[in-house]
């Protein structure tokens, strides 16, 4: 299946684009299939329509939507996109909808709401058909939303600094993310892996995606990899993980962050890219 990918939400915006797109604390990406075109995640709202509409993306004509997990830069454009679309199937993990915070302080730490801005009840009277699984799902043939990935490596610990308070008590818990999930697509020249946020860690990730497609490379990653919060231990085996499976391009966005995206163009030279919007990668 041949494929394209283009960013169009981003926390950068790349040179050469044409006056009026902007970037934003969020991701978005635009995938063209032979199967038809499909949304991974929303960014915050505020680029979404402008982006699409002046790199040339049709939002009115995509097949469906793809959500990472239930924080706002990934989400926040949902009535947007939907007002856009109209009625459109929404694929997703349950748990969503949680109330997801972010605390610098861990647990006792001062919360700043970081879930879906919108109540689900308003999203679906926009026209959002929720489609949720922890499971793998084939969105289309060779289109596939991973599910749960499997918590296995001792290095990926996450970020504590989020939080999630169940709905209705007064408590607040580390946030497993269990809706952290990736989009894997089979391309002529292999799986393709974009993540939104690699919440679950981008090492369990990929090997989550190779077990289940019976593969053992990928051809290209591209998206948020959270490593900006990773320690030097995860960054050093992340890089050995993508050598392993003889990754051929990586294209980093979001909550990468500079100074790891600086180290990766250093170690994987021409493998490496900015997945800044306007970043496209065809495979």
């Amino acid at each position: 299946m041949n494929v394209r990918a283009t960013i169009l939400c981003d926390n950068s915006v790349g040179l050469g684009l044409a006056a009026g797109v902007i970037g934003e604390h969020g991701f978005s990406c635009f995938v063209e299939t032979d199967q038809g075109n499909f949304l991974f995640d929303t960014g915050q709202g505020l680029g979404l329509a402008q982006n699409a509409r002046i790199m040339r993306k049709d939002l009115a004509g995509i097949r469906a939507v793809m959500l990472s997990h239930g924080h706002y830069d990934h989400t926040g454009g949902l009535p947007a996109l939907l007002q856009i679309r109209g009625a459109v199937d929404v694929f997703a993990h349950p748990d969503i909808f949680l109330r997801h915070f972010s605390a610098r302080g861990g647990l006792t730490g001062r919360k700043r709401y970081a879930g879906i801005p919108y109540r689900r009840d308003l999203l679906e009277t926009l026209g959002a058909n929720f489609r949720l699984s922890n499971e793998m799902v084939e969105v289309a043939p060779g289109v596939h939303l991973t599910g749960e990935i499997p918590r296995r490596t001792a290095f990926e610990t996450g970020d504590a600094s989020l939080v999630v308070c169940p709905e209705g008590e007064d408590r607040t818990l580390p946030d497993p993310l269990r809706d952290d999930l990736s989009l894997v697509i089979e391309t002529d020249r292999g799986l393709l892996l974009i993540l939104g946020c690699a919440h679950s860690g981008m090492v369990n990730v990929i090997e989550y995606v190779l077990e289940q497609m019976r593969r053992d490379r990928i051809y290209a990653v591209i998206g948020g990899t959270h490593l900006g919060f990773s320690t030097a231990e995860q960054f050093e085996e992340t890089l050995k993980v993508i050598d392993r499976y003889k990754i051929e391009h990586i294209g980093v966005s979001h909550c990468t962050g500079l100074e790891r995206a600086a180290m990766l163009h250093a170690r994987l030279r021409e493998r490496f890219f900015f997945g800044c919007v306007g970043a496209s990668l065809e495979a």
